[in-house]
C-alpha cells in the first residue's frame, strides 16, 4: 500500500487497527531497514582503533556499540524466539554475553557490518511472514523476578528501540570524535 493509497483511505474515513494497517507497519519496517543501513554505512570505515573510542570512560566503545546491537538482535529472535537462523545467527547470538562486558573483544569492521546486514536479513523475513496473530502469540519471560508474558510484538519494538537507543549512542560517540557518520537530522 503507498502513502498515497493511505491518504485515500484516511479522507474516505476508513479506520483500521494499526495491526490491520499495513500503510503504518510497512513505513515502520522500511524506516527501521534504512536507519540500520545508517549504521552500516557508519561503522564499515573504521579503523580497529577508532572501535576502541568512547564518548566518556564509564559508556561503551564503538566496537561495544555495534556488537551489542548485532547480538542483541539474534538473542531475541534466535534465543528467545527461536527463529531458525542457521549457525551464522547463533554464533551473532552468542556474542550477547561478550557484548554487555566492558572491554569485550571487537571482530573487524567487516564482520560487524555483515552482522548487522544478516541479523537484518533476518528480522526482515520475520516480519514480513508475521500474521498478526503470530505478532501476538506470546511467550513466558521473567522481569524482576515476575514471569511476563511476551510478544513477538513486543520483541520487534523492544530490538527496533534498542537498535535506535545505541545506534543514536554511536551516533553521539563518533561525533565527540569528528568521525563522519551517514546518520539523518
Amino acid at each position: 500500500m503507498s502513502v498515497l493509497d493511505c491518504e485515500k483511505r484516511q479522507q474516505k474515513g476508513a479506520h483500521a487497527s494499526m495491526a490491520e494497517d499495513t500503510c503504518t507497519l510497512t513505513t515502520f519496517y522500511t524506516s527501521w531497514e534504512a536507519y540500520q543501513a545508517h549504521i552500516a554505512r557508519a561503522l564499515a570505515p573504521r579503523a580497529a582503533m577508532q572501535f576502541a573510542l568512547r564518548a566518556a570512560p564509564h559508556l561503551r566503545s564503538i566496537g561495544e556499540l555495534a556488537l551489542h546491537i548485532v547480538a542483541c538482535r539474534a538473542y531475541w529472535f534466535i534465543e528467545f524466539l527461536g527463529e531458525d537462523g542457521g549457525e551464522e545467527m547463533k554464533m551473532y547470538a552468542s556474542w550477547n554475553e561478550v557484548a554487555l562486558k566492558p572491554g569485550a573483544p571487537i571482530p573487524p569492521a567487516a564482520d560487524l557490518v555483515q552482522g548487522l546486514e544478516r541479523t537484518w536479513q533476518l528480522i526482515a523475513e520475520c516480519l514480513a511472514r508475521g500474521s498478526p496473530d503470530e505478532m501476538r502469540c506470546t511467550f513466558p519471560d521473567e522481569w524482576d523476578g515476575k514471569p511476563v508474558a511476551v510478544s513477538r510484538a513486543w520483541v520487534a519494538w523492544h530490538v527496533m528501540e534498542h537498535d535506535l537507543h545505541h545506534g543514536g549512542e554511536l551516533s553521539l560517540t563518533l561525533g565527540v570524535h569528528n568521525l563522519p557518520a551517514d546518520f539523518p537530522g
